[in-house]
């Protein structure tokens, strides 16, 4: 069992570390296929059938980029596709959610106070949400609705509000931002698979048969493209989500999400104006930060509307142990997580502290003040899905306890 766990651990890293390496191949040549195309410029004496080219310096060698919208006077003998750098980096999220999420769902998917279900229940609803994404959103963009880009924009992005909202109605808060990441993800993966690639393919047959290839399929493509471009930020920003509960682990998490998208916009909005050579709007940044900060806000509304403020401190052991509260903080501590965090942790399948984090002592406490206050007193990321049933009153007393001390300066 020990080696086990460990050899499953380590399939985890891997497999994440894939993910990771992946997701940037994918990112890296979208954002600089679409810079590029953005900045293509024309001139006289082009060759027949070129739209644009571009000089760009690299590495110390120039390069010449010119681009057909349709395909050049000569096929040539060899295309380079990109794809894989999508299909991998989705396969390899997958597996993230299966050997976490799935394999581990009654610490990750479920939360009983949210939604009670069977593992099995729990992850058929994961796998039918992924697949009803893509279909619906394939359905309206090929319906009449999605002639107007514009338009359609604006309802996917009220469909993903929405989506993030149903999220949090059936799984825990980590796991609804992850399955909205997967989910955009999803769609933006089959967007390639189904849609881009397919129809570069027909394209170059049509070509090489002699026919005049279909211009909507070149427009469709090229849709679907723009909506990649603009949904890779925000699910960036969902792939890293399960490192700040204050993002998912808090009353707005899905407000927050819905706000995420809208800086994804913004972000890309500038680059894309700037690489078009259209100007600089400057303002999309205002917008972003005023984003940023409504989300910092949403983060903790609770305590601004209750209690307020916040103050420096210091890490002396003693004065924190002095400290009225103290004792009732540690036994709940000790009660609620250090099962999990010590040194041998006693919950199966866990045979480390999750992140290094040791809560057996009182300094291990002390050390972690701010983490426990974060991650169980401010929000309910922790235990995952409560699986140790802390109540309300003893996350009140942690967040009190160290709100407390933090104003009188004993902790930080």
């Amino acid at each position: 069992m020990y080696e086990y766990a460990i050899a499953w651990d380590w399939l985890t890293f891997a497999v994440r570390w894939l993910h990771v390496i992946t997701g940037i191949a994918w990112i890296g040549s979208s954002f600089y296929f679409v810079a590029l195309d953005l900045g293509l410029k024309q001139r006289p004496g082009m060759p027949v059938g070129a739209y644009g080219e571009e000089w760009q310096v690299h590495g110390g060698g120039f390069y010449h980029i010119q681009k057909y919208l349709v395909a050049p006077e000569n096929m040539p003998e060899h295309l380079i596709w990109f794809k894989w750098e999508s299909y991998v980096t989705w396969l390899s999220g997958f597996g993230m959610l299966a050997l976490v999420y799935y394999a581990g769902a009654d610490l990750y998917l479920i939360d009983p106070n949210v939604l009670d279900v069977s593992k099995p229940m729990a992850i058929a609803i994961s796998l039918a949400s992924l697949g009803f994404g893509w279909l619906a959103y394939d359905t309206i963009c090929r319906s009449p609705f999605g002639n107007d880009n514009t338009r359609l924009m604006v309802l996917l992005y009220f469909i993903l509000v929405a989506v993030a909202w149903g999220y949090t109605q059936l799984f825990t808060g980590r796991a609804a931002y992850l399955h909205l990441g997967a989910f955009t993800a999803t769609i933006m993966s089959a967007n390639v698979f189904f849609i881009i690639i397919p129809n570069q393919k027909k394209v170059v047959a049509d070509l090489i048969a002699g026919r005049t290839p279909d211009p909507a399929l070149g427009k469709q493509a090229k849709q679907r493209s723009t909506h990649n471009n603009y949904l890779t930020l925000p699910v960036l920003f969902l792939m890293l989500s399960n490192h700040y509960p204050l993002a998912f682990g808090t009353q707005y998490n899905w407000v927050i999400a819905s706000l995420v998208f809208l800086m994804g916009v913004t972000i890309r909005h500038w680059f894309n104006t700037r690489h078009a050579n259209k100007g600089s709007p400057t303002w999309t940044w205002l917008a972003t930060v005023l984003l940023f900060i409504a989300i910092m806000w949403l983060s903790t509304v609770p305590k601004v509307l209750s209690e307020g403020g916040e103050a420096r401190a210091s890490t002396a052991v003693e004065a924190v142990v002095a400290s009225p509260d103290f004792s009732k903080v540690r036994d709940t501590v000790l009660g609620r997580c250090s099962m999990c965090h010590a040194r041998e942790p006693g919950w199966e399948g866990i045979i480390v502290p999750p992140k290094g984090v040791v809560l057996e002592a009182d300094r291990d406490i002390v050390a972690h003040a701010r983490e426990i206050y974060l991650q169980a007193g401010r929000s309910h990321a922790m235990p995952p899905a409560n699986v140790t049933g802390i109540t309300e009153e003893e996350r009140q007393l942690i967040a009190s306890w160290y709100e407390t001390t933090v104003k009188e300066g004993k902790v930080q």
